[in-house]
């Protein structure tokens, strides 16, 4: 490169622009800030204040940036407490008066169906007065009809024309009931217990006579009366029998020894023994399977329940036979049969209050000379009465 004047002079000219360009932005920063030049000289010039950055968009934002702080959660007021409302104060109930069990009623009332077709059909007859054959006819017919059996209507009925030749027609009802009563006799009609140690009444009877339940109703009464009751679930054939003992001991607080379904009765009556002697039972009710008295093998069976309870503990202090009312001359053939096979000792006669047909009681004693106990007159518990000659003749022929 040469050097000459017109070299030198180009450069200082580019010296003198530059010097202006920087002489210039110095003084338009100043005149932008407001920058004022200070009226003493002597006081040092005011450092100018640096302008922040102008903010950029946020595309401009710096890429490192501190992750922001998670807000604190907001705060809740806890709302007011509110106090519960005032109980307001129990009113005084007056106790109602303990109504008392309503009486039973009268066994009257209760044998209204055998009544009418026996004692009120008599009354009819005897009131015509100056009684013929046909008239005769017409007593045994109802007799018949009633179930008093063969034997004791052909008794009743020689009876009966032998007295009517002294006495009014209308006094025949006195005499018949005294015949009724004579024929019941005054035979022991309590259950009777052990004189010392385990009581044990074996309960037998065909299917649907209620055999089950009257042992239910036994237990309850028993069990009233303080003593520790324990119940064998013999009849191990009929379904659900177990479980119908178990709720009537429920209700009496009694206590059930049974085993599965089909198992051996005699194996459950002899469990039952030994269960009441351990425990320190009053009474023991076997619950023998209902079975017919036309089956040989069943009756069998039966008497192999007996010879296990004699074995264990000597003979029970009664075998109850229950038999329904309703069936009529049938319960004579059941009876003899069931005396043959356990040696019945007394009869329960059930659903007496629902049939025409009460003379089966006089049959039973008449021809077996079975005195019958207990009479079934309902299906409460407490539906199951002493048999009293004297209240049933009447109820019958009153």
């Amino acid at each position: 490169m040469q050097e000459g004047p017109g070299f030198v002079l180009l450069y200082v000219l580019i010296v003198l622009v530059v010097i202006g360009f920087i002489a210039g932005g110095v003084i338009l920063t100043r005149r932008r800030g407001g920058v004022v030049a200070p009226e003493h000289p002597e006081a040092p010039p005011e450092e100018p204040r640096e302008e922040p950055p102008p903010s950029r968009p946020e595309a401009e934002a710096p890429v490192a940036e501190a992750p922001p702080r998670p807000a604190p959660p907001p705060v809740v007021a806890a709302p007011p407490v509110e106090r519960p409302p005032a109980e307001p104060p129990t009113p005084v109930v007056e106790a109602l008066p303990v109504e008392a069990p309503a009486a039973p009623r009268p066994l009257r009332e209760r044998l209204g169906r055998a009544r009418s077709s026996f004692g009120q059909a008599l009354v009819r007859v005897f009131k015509r007065g100056g009684l013929t054959e046909e008239d005769w006819e017409d007593v045994e017919a109802v007799l018949l009809q009633a179930d008093v059996g063969v034997v004791a209507t052909t008794r009743i009925i020689a009876d009966l024309r032998a007295r009517s030749r002294d006495a009014a027609p209308e006094t025949l009802l006195d005499v018949l009931r005294a015949e009724l009563l004579q024929i019941l006799g005054d035979a022991d009609r309590s259950l009777r217990n052990a004189d010392a140690g385990l009581t044990i009444w074996l309960v037998t009877g065909v299917n649907g006579t209620g055999k089950t339940t009257t042992i239910g109703k036994l237990a309850l009464r028993e069990g009233r009366e303080g003593r520790k009751v324990i119940l064998a679930a013999a009849d191990t054939f009929r379904a659900a029998a177990d479980t119908q003992l178990e709720r009537w001991a429920e209700r009496s607080g009694a206590e059930v020894v049974k085993q599965a379904p089909g198992a051996d009765p005699a194996a459950v009556a002899f469990d039952g023994v030994k269960a009441a002697s351990a425990r320190s039972a009053d009474l023991l009710i076997v619950d023998t399977a209902g079975r017919l008295h036309t089956k040989k093998n069943l009756m069998e069976e039966l008497s192999k329940i007996r010879r296990v309870i004699e074995r264990e503990a000597g003979p029970p202090t009664e075998v109850l036979l229950v038999l329904d009312a309703t069936t009529g001359q049938n319960g004579i053939a059941q009876a003899r049969a069931f005396t043959e096979a356990a040696d019945v000792t007394g009869v329960v006669l059930t659903k007496l209050d629902g049939t025409a047909k009460g003379g089966i009681v006089i049959a039973v004693q008449q021809e077996l000379g079975i005195p019958v106990k207990l009479v079934g007159v309902g299906e409460g518990g407490e539906d199951l009465e002493p048999f009293d000659p004297a209240a049933f003749v009447d109820a019958l022929i009153g």
